[in-house]
């Protein structure tokens, strides 16, 4: 009988340490998922930066160090490596990985060949050794890039130039790039007369190879896999065509608007 007493009374130690343990554990994990929770929420709430990874308030001053930096230089002179340095600050994804143009070194560019387009280059290398096999220049002319410090502007194609006599003012900046057909002659007053480069996709570029200045450069600025293709079939005297959506593109260039990176005369973005 007594046997049986102390059997029974240590299944039950047995059993009351074993719910105590298991207690133990809820409560613990318990513990971490409400800690990781509460983090995480106050990350969310805190975070300085919205879904695309630009600062929330992108219309505050200017980065202390950024401020000291170009005190000196008078509103509308040319600042060194400014928008880089700003952009870097509202952006912090934001990064040089490789040269502006891609020439026949490009495959030595590791970053850029981890990302499919549009942020890189993964599974065109064969495409674009096809194209710059035939390409015979790959950088901005010998004088602009002699430049210490360059001024840009990018004209778009839109109707909101119309009667703004912007052209004089357009034609002064060094760089002056012109998106997929935007018109140029007879618009001279609006929109000015100089073209250093025309960066276009697929969908937006001149048909008709007389339509493109002689004195600029074409660059190609490929969004997907097709627009590659596409290249390549011009190259080699071929044709296609192709579909896009630009509503993600239109988004980024708000932001940069907004942080003061870039200027939209028009306010036509």
């Amino acid at each position: 009988m007594q046997e049986i007493v102390n059997h029974v009374k240590m299944g039950l130690l047995v059993f009351v340490r074993n719910l105590l343990l298991a207690l133990c554990l809820f409560l613990v994990l318990g513990f971490l998922y409400y800690s990781a929770w509460k983090l995480h929420l106050f990350q969310w709430e805190d975070s300085k930066y919205d879904r695309l990874g630009f600062l929330l308030k992108l219309d505050s001053k200017l980065p202390a160090e950024l401020a000291t930096k170009y005190a000196n230089f008078s509103e509308g002179t040319c600042k060194p490596g400014y928008a880089s340095a700003l952009m870097t600050a509202i952006f912090p994804r934001f990064s040089k990985p490789a040269p502006m143009f891609l020439d026949d070194s490009f495959r030595k560019w590791a970053r850029i060949r981890e990302f499919v387009p549009p942020f890189g280059i993964k599974g065109q290398d064969n495409l674009i050794k096809a194209i710059l096999s035939v390409t015979k220049e790959y950088r901005l002319t010998p004088a602009l890039d002699s430049l210490s410090c360059r001024r840009c502007i990018i004209v778009g194609n839109g109707g909101v130039l119309a009667n703004k006599s912007l052209g004089s003012r357009i034609d002064d900046y060094d760089i002056v790039v012109r998106l997929n057909s935007a018109p140029v002659k007879g618009f001279e007053k609006d929109v000015g007369s100089k073209t250093t480069l025309r960066i276009t996709y697929p969908e937006g570029a001149m048909q008709r190879p007389e339509q493109y200045e002689r004195d600029s450069l074409f660059v190609l600025a490929g969004f997907k896999w097709q627009d590659f293709k596409w290249l390549k079939y011009i190259v080699y005297k071929e044709r296609v065509s192709w579909t896009h959506n630009i509503q993600r593109e239109k988004e980024f260039l708000r932001k940069l608007v907004k942080a003061h990176v870039i200027t939209d005369l028009t306010s036509g973005i």
